[in-house]
């Protein structure tokens, strides 16, 4: 019974490591560098948006209130 799940334990390892080599040696078709992007509220964001006065104290507002930075700065630019 013991070599039975020292056997199980042996394949399972390989094969998770079989799967991880197999993605890190796969070539990358994308060559653009990696953006920061977000979306919420159906609104896609990259990157750190330029935002006017308005925008920025709805961002505090929000922030304030509990909403993550991330978000209110995604929501505020494209609503505020």
């Amino acid at each position: 019974m013991k070599r039975i799940v020292t056997g199980a334990f042996i394949v399972a390892a390989l094969g998770i490591g079989g799967i991880g080599s197999a993605a890190a040696a796969a070539p990358s078709h994308d060559q653009t560098p990696r953006q920061d992007c977000r979306t919420y509220s159906s609104t896609t964001e990259c990157g750190q948006p330029k935002l006017t006065e308005k925008q920025r104290a709805c961002v505090t507002t929000s922030v304030q209130q509990g909403m993550t930075e991330r978000r209110a700065t995604v929501e505020c630019h494209a609503f505020a």
